[in-house]
């Protein structure tokens, strides 16, 4: 298309600038389909900055799973022929977007070609991919085991390969809460070697060594592959890093899935003392459903997003106060998913079940709630959904209070900080 036209204008303007408009077509062209460069640099007292093709780069996310009334775990969006991230690719661009999370992509690569080119070409919108290393597998991982390993280090790698050179790639995620299997918990595994130990902690403690040490092996060959993009280590909390610290010399960043509330409290130091890397929120968020009152409360949920997101600019690099090594987040979630709460009865997943699924005391607004269970699965988007008045049209989407808090939040950080300083001084007085 854009040959045809320059050739069209050749024959007004002459041979000689439609040579240089044909050159100067050629290299936007070029530049286009060019991967971006993405690098971390570190500075003096460990601060850190995210450089997009030298300039810098504050991550401002969301998880990304669209799932309509009606579907559920098992809904391809990649190849849904509606097309979803159109809609919601104007609407977070409008907010101030600039990133989406994908927690593992479709078997359909084209599919997700798409997807990650329409969103970078049409609203500048950046992609990051990641893989599960087998955590939902039947039967469960083990990362003792070799053959394991060998067939999820080949699905990473492929992974790599395919995408590496979509200009819409910021980096790769590795891992979600994988670290939560350690002590047994959730997705048990172990080895004979390991169950020989007697004590409990030294048993965690070579489960996260076997781990740790396959994460960094995937780290390094993904490098050898790809040099043009960082990877990130996805983890549950704190938990490990110490461990990580001693086996992961080849991540260059430490992504963290992190529900406290209002504040992160400890987790920019404690990352920095336990595994000094960069950190970027890959989920944390907040629900809009008051369990105790029994009512949505939007306000609620917006109090907590704008709290969080007021802690990440703090400690970014370019902030005077904290520690200087965030690189941002990606808000859990876009938009709400109706079937979360009972995900294997097919008939619920039509309404927007208001029943909590657990506890969390840090979200205090509704702790009192029966069983104190306050978080309502289905509730966490910043983008409410409802159903299309025509059968067969995408779902409306209706942002939430806490999509246009974030939205002037992000249009100026620092103003929007001092302004709450301000609030909270007079509300003292």
């Amino acid at each position: 298309m854009q040959i045809k036209l320059v050739l069209k204008e050749a024959k007004r303007v002459g041979f000689l600038t439609f040579c240089l408009l044909f050159s100067f077509s050629v290299l936007v062209f070029a530049k286009e389909a060019r991967p971006s460069k993405v690098e971390i640099r570190k500075y003096n007292d460990s601060r850190y900055r995210l450089l997009v093709n030298r300039r810098d780069y504050a991550i401002k996310g969301v998880c990304y799973n669209p799932v309509p009334i009606g579907e559920g775990y098992d809904y391809d969006f990649f190849n849904d022929p509606r097309k979803p991230w159109l809609v919601d690719g104007a609407l977070m661009k409008q907010a101030g977007i600039n990133t989406i999370r994908l927690y593992q992509p479709s078997d359909d690569t084209e599919a997700v070609k798409e997807l990650i080119s329409d969103l970078y070409n049409k609203f500048g919108i950046r992609t990051i991919l990641g893989n599960w290393l087998g955590f939902w597998n039947y039967p469960g991982p083990c990362y003792g085991d070799e053959e394991f390993c060998q067939c999820v280090k080949e699905e990473v790698l492929e992974m790599v390969r395919t995408y590496k050179d979509e200009p819409g790639i910021l980096f790769w995620v590795l891992g979600n809460e994988n670290n939560y299997t350690f002590d047994g918990r959730i997705r048990p595994w172990s080895t004979e070697e390991i169950d020989e130990l007697e004590s409990p902690m030294e048993q965690k403690h070579e489960r996260a060594k076997l781990y740790y040490s396959f994460v960094n092996q995937l780290a390094k060959e993904i490098k050898e592959i790809d040099p043009n993009h960082p990877v990130c280590l996805g983890n549950g909390e704190l938990i490990g890093l110490e461990v990580a610290n001693e086996v992961c010399p080849d991540i260059d960043m430490v992504g963290v899935i992190v529900y406290r509330g209002k504040t992160f409290g400890n987790m920019f130091k404690g990352v920095k003392n336990y595994f000094d890397r960069p950190i970027v929120f890959i989920e944390f968020g907040a629900d809009s459903y008051d369990a105790y009152l029994d009512k949505e409360d939007q306000g609620m949920q917006s109090f907590f997003l704008e709290a969080q997101w007021v802690e990440i600019y703090k400690n970014m690099f370019r902030s005077k106060e904290g520690e200087g090594n965030c690189l941002g987040g990606f808000i859990f979630e876009w938009t709400d998913e109706w079937w979360k709460h009972n995900e294997y009865n097919v008939q619920a997943w039509s309404e927007h079940d208001t029943t909590s699924n657990w506890s969390n005391g840090a979200y205090y607004f509704d702790i009192k709630a029966k069983n104190n269970k306050n978080m309502n699965e289905e509730w966490f988007g910043i983008v409410g959904i409802k159903q299309s008045e025509t059968e067969g049209d995408l779902d409306q989407r209706i942002p939430k209070k806490s999509y246009y808090v974030l939205r002037e939040f992000w249009k100026n950080p620092a103003k929007r900080i001092r302004e709450i300083k301000n609030e909270k001084k007079n509300m003292r007085r």
